[in-house]
């Protein structure tokens, strides 16, 4: 059977469907879509929605779905509320802030921002506790925690977020998060590499987390300073970055091997950003 992803509403569907003992794989709308007008069909209905998502899985290439533990979705649900609406919550209510001159109004968005604040703090007691229940995240998360640059909060979230850590080799790993260059080639024409796909949410941590491991992370800074001496822009510099440090992450991960790595020699004079 095959579901297209609405927002994690399919999430219960694809649950139950697999709990049933079926096989199931859940999509991008965007993958279904671009199948669909490959095949020139471009109307759009439930009745034709079904028929293609019926043709794209009998071509067998999607991946199907593992039975995911309680505990597992526990902790999904945590991290949902925390990331994607609490967190998402103080930013709007930021954004209000700064239109806002009168007194009264500005005093009740911070007092709501206080009240996210609180739930942001209780949800992250919360996902630590559920993770610390577990050994084999408590392991996990200890860990990637050695790591400089990696902080509490950048490895709850690789917990939760990127079970496949340690299960899969590097390129893999680097496509799944979204962090791998893709080729624009045509003929003669060597376009320029770009990343694109993969799980946003977690390339925006590990995009922080890369961040601080350019400035405490004696290997990656070093890696860094090579690549801007050699002329790579800051983003790229960076982007290259997050894919040698998830690249270490996956190693340690796979190996149960904690962080070792003597101090490495910085080159001299890293262009300014």
């Amino acid at each position: 059977m095959l579901l297209e992803a609405t927002g994690r509403y399919e999430r219960r569907c694809a649950a139950d469907l697999v709990e049933a003992g079926f096989n199931v794989a859940v999509v991008n709308p965007r993958q279904s879509r671009d199948f669909a007008r490959a095949l020139g069909k471009l109307a759009k209905t439930d009745r034709i929605d079904a028929k293609i998502l019926a043709e794209f899985a009998r071509l067998g290439h999607a991946r199907t779905c593992e039975k995911v533990p309680e505990q597992r979705r526990e902790l999904d649900d945590l991290v949902t509320r925390r990331r994607r609406q609490v967190v998402q919550m103080m930013v709007a209510e930021g954004h209000r802030l700064d239109a806002l001159q009168q007194k009264a109004a500005r005093q009740s968005v911070h007092a709501v921002r206080r009240l996210l604040d609180q739930q942001r703090e209780d949800l992250d007691r919360a996902i630590a506790a559920l993770i610390e229940s577990d050994d084999d995240w408590r392991n996990r998360r200890d860990l990637l925690r050695t790591v400089p640059g990696v902080g509490p909060a950048t490895a709850n979230q690789l917990v939760s977020d990127l079970p496949e850590l340690g299960k899969l080799n590097r390129q893999e790993v680097a496509a799944l998060v979204g962090v791998a260059p893709l080729n624009r080639d045509s003929g003669t024409l060597r376009g320029q590499r770009h990343i694109s796909g993969g799980r946003r949410d977690l390339r925006g941590v590990l995009f922080m987390a890369a961040a601080s491991a350019k400035r405490y992370n004696p290997l990656i800074r070093a890696f860094y300073q090579r690549l801007r001496v050699a002329g790579k822009p800051y983003k790229v510099a960076l982007v290259a970055c997050i894919r040698k440090l998830l690249t270490i992450l996956n190693q340690m991960v796979r190996n149960n091997q904690r962080w070792r790595c003597a101090p490495a020699a910085a080159p001299p004079v890293v262009p300014p950003v």
